[in-house]
């Protein structure tokens, strides 16, 4: 007893003058040198605001001071490209989108009266959502949302906002004005959705995305299935993104391509793109990044969809570069029909101790392909070109901002990833910044089925996340073939969610694969059940908080996690595989047979292989329309009352950070990173310093 307490003693007096000592120096420290200069890395708020269903958040950009001062420049120039395309993406979204956010930008700076006011708080709300979702539709489900504002109140603003200047068109006086816009803003039969997935329905006539005028959906089939006939009988039959930047409009009876490019749609705007894209070719890292950046700057200067390919294949060839970046009109969730692309951008440069796992990844990517549980006539004899690589966002644009994926794989052309290969990133310090973001939000304590599905997430979830990512993107969505004469845009707008359940299926049937601790990926089977416990809770229960009251799943990306979560149920519900139980009058999901879920992953990625690859048409349908849209009411009740206790948002974005310039003799020697905190300030920031296109295009 005396020897026990003798050393608690003595431990105890050694820690004390330890910690003396320590506090001593800081107090010296603070004495001789002054307050310690805060580094992005100290204190770093990751969260900054909440609204609506929203949250704002930052992330960091480690390694930027490491780089040489002319990958600075090339970085700042390429953000500069990235920021320059943001009013496309808004007009693509609808056709009113840039006067609406025009008319709020003009009130939030000139308005002269109470802003302290619950009425201007509500539109201050609004305004933020109109940003978030670079329009007035919801960044995920696509439906209209509305100010908690009367009409009344919002004409009111109008009026007394004398200064500034609001967008009307040419001739209109502002009575005219407001009997215009407004109505577009209050009226929920105007543009009610932005994407109509609605089966028996034409999906453009009831779409209000700005990539169609006066075009039925027929009309814009056989349109396109005309180009591609006479594509095939020139010989260029490997050219399948017909229409991808480009609007279909009909005039007088006749419909034609109003393309996306210089002189063309969007002019003003690509003009400033191509301005920063020469600029960067200009310090580019190499001969081949130049040539990468200068055939893009061709295609942007002429439309040429044979341009667009060509870059393509030279952009996922450029591996030795370190600074990479992504830009142009490249995914197509946005057109009801899944052919035209909206605008977007990230600008990255290679996290290369984190890249380690993803190369290892890419570098088995045969095995992975011969060993998928998919037909052989379906597996590519030969994989090609997989490169995969972790990074470091720097600059987030257009159609990735400021909600942003947390990998991508590309280019989307099937041809291209048989011929070339494809290039894959996970996207490292967004996903750190959302699981700093999320630390202590209570959200595992209370959807997860049990203490250990708690502590698996815990320990595994963010590893595991990130092997999803990397599995899906890598090699996901390079993996399979098309067979011959299956040109790839035949499940139309079923196409999308087919294509994520795809590459999520391959993720998840390869996580739990003894191959990956072979690879010394990961030394605990906790990881790949810590994945399984996730998509299945999110993808039965928990991504339902982001669906409003009495509405089905519309989202590609969400339609996929429903799909493959009820779909597995359904499939294992004879042997218990998922269970779905009540406790305490909560419901809950719990996996009882690992093995026996990843042999259902397989049989499900083999059926969507081949749906794809026979382009399938009607069982595509089937599968989403039996598993993935309509959702129970009674359980969607509960989760959205579960979750409003915790009082979090179910969606975020990030604000980005600024580079800035050091200049010597009118030449740049140097680019400083800057974190802002202001999500309104930027948002203001890029309408009046990076605003280009006209308010009616």
């Amino acid at each position: 007893m005396n020897g026990i307490n003798h050393f608690n003693k003595t431990l105890f007096m050694k820690k004390l003058v330890l910690l003396t000592t320590i506090a001593m120096s800081l107090v010296l420290a603070a004495c001789n040198q002054g307050p310690k200069e805060e580094t992005p890395q100290q204190d770093f708020r990751f969260l900054l605001e909440q609204f609506a269903d929203l949250k704002i958040m930052r992330y960091q950009v480690p390694g930027f001071d490491e780089l040489t001062p002319k990958q600075k420049e090339l970085v700042y120039y390429l953000s500069q490209a990235a920021i320059a395309g943001r009013d496309i993406l808004f007009d693509q979204n609808y056709k009113y989108n840039l006067a609406i956010r025009r008319t709020l930008e003009n009130i939030v700076e000139h308005y002269p009266g109470d802003r302290e006011s619950d009425d201007f708080r509500n539109f201050m709300v609004y305004t933020k959502r109109v940003w978030f979702s670079n329009g007035i539709h919801h960044h995920y489900s696509k439906d209209k949302f509305f100010p908690e504002v009367s009409p009344e109140y919002f004409t009111s603003l109008i009026r007394e906002t004398s200064q500034g200047r609001f967008p009307l068109r040419e001739g209109q006086d502002m009575e005219n004005f407001i009997a215009e816009i407004v109505p577009v803003i209050f009226d929920p039969s105007i543009a009610p959705k932005a994407v109509s997935q609605e089966a028996g329905k034409d999906l453009l006539l009831n779409s209000a995305c700005n990539f169609y005028e006066g075009v039925t959906e027929k009309e814009a089939e056989a349109y396109y299935a005309g180009l591609k006939n006479n594509a095939v009988k020139n010989g260029a039959d490997t050219l399948v993104s017909f229409g991808l930047n480009s609007k279909l409009v009909k005039k007088n009876g006749v419909i034609t391509e109003e393309v996306y490019k210089m002189g063309g749609l969007y002019s003003e705007a690509i003009q400033q793109i191509v301005y920063w894209l020469e600029k960067a070719a200009e310090v580019a890292e190499n001969e081949h990044q130049r040539a990468v950046i200068e055939s893009l700057v061709k295609y942007y200067e002429t439309g040429d969809l044979g341009i667009w390919d060509e870059y393509n294949v030279l952009w996922v060839k450029n591996l030795d570069s370190h600074i990479d970046f992504v830009n142009g009109f490249i995914e197509n969730y946005g057109d009801p029909m899944g052919l035209k692309a909206t605008w977007e951008s990230v600008v990255n440069f290679k996290d290369v101790k984190a890249t380690q796992r993803a190369e290892t990844i890419s570098a088995n990517a045969q095995w992975f392909e011969d060993h998928s549980p998919v037909e052989p006539r379906f597996k590519k004899a030969e994989v090609k070109g997989v490169s995969a690589k972790v990074i470091t966002a720097a600059q987030l644009g257009g159609d990735c901002y400021p909600s942003t994926p947390i990998g991508i794989n590309l280019p989307n052309a099937d041809w291209i990833r048989k011929e070339h290969g494809s290039k894959s990133v996970t996207i490292e310090n967004i996903t750190y910044a959302y699981d700093q973001a999320a630390i202590g939000n209570g959200m595992i304590e209370e959807f997860a089925a049990s203490a250990e599905e708690i502590e698996l997430s815990k320990n595994y979830g963010s590893l595991a996340s990130n092997l999803h990512t990397d599995l899906h993107e890598c090699l996901g969505h390079g993996s399979g073939q098309l067979l011959p004469g299956t040109r790839g845009d035949e499940l139309k707008n079923y196409g999308s969610p087919l294509e994520e359940a795809r590459a999520d299926l391959f993720a998840l049937y390869y996580i739990a694969d003894p191959k990956l601790m072979e690879l010394g990926l990961y030394d605990n089977e906790g990881v790949y059940k810590a994945e399984y416990n996730s998509y299945i809770r999110n993808g039965m229960l928990t991504q339902l908080t982001r669906i409003e009251p009495g509405k089905t799943i519309e989202q590609a990306h969400m339609r996929c996690r429903q799909l493959i979560a009820a779909w597995s149920y359904d499939l294992g519900k004879d042997k218990n595989v998922i269970e779905k139980f009540e406790r305490d009058g909560k419901t809950y999901v719990k996996v009882n047979d690992y093995q026996a879920l990843r042999e259902t992953f397989g049989r499900m990625l083999a059926e969507i292989q081949r749906i794809k690859s026979e382009g399938d048409y009607a069982a595509g349908r089937e599968l989403i329309e039996k598993y993935a849209v309509q959702v129970d009411q009674q359980l969607h009740s509960e989760i959205l009352g579960r979750f409003a206790k915790l009082n979090l948002a179910p969606y975020g974005g990030f604000i980005n950070p600024v580079f800035v310039p050091v200049t010597k003799d009118g030449k740049i020697i140097d680019v400083k990173v800057e974190y802002p905190e202001d999500y309104t300030e930027q948002m203001m920031d890029y309408s009046k310093n990076h605003s280009f296109l006209p308010t009616y295009n």
